[in-house]
């Protein structure tokens, strides 16, 4: 049972962590965001999952 349990987690886990990095990446790499790009660290770091997704969507500016 413990073996089911991390094959299912371990991806999502990983999956997490890629996609928090990216964004962060993101975010410190652009002019200007949409809101203080504090907030929007504060949101990838602390929502999981739903955080990063939240950046791309909304937090984006396109120059």
């Amino acid at each position: 049972m413990d073996d089911l349990n991390f094959a299912i987690i371990a991806p999502l886990a990983f999956i997490n962590i890629v996609l928090a990095v990216i964004a962060l990446i993101d975010l410190f790499k652009r002019p200007s965001v949409n809101g203080p790009k504090w907030v929007w660290a504060l949101i990838i770091v602390i929502i999981n999952m739903i955080g990063p997704i939240l950046y791309f969507v909304f937090g984006r500016r396109d120059t």
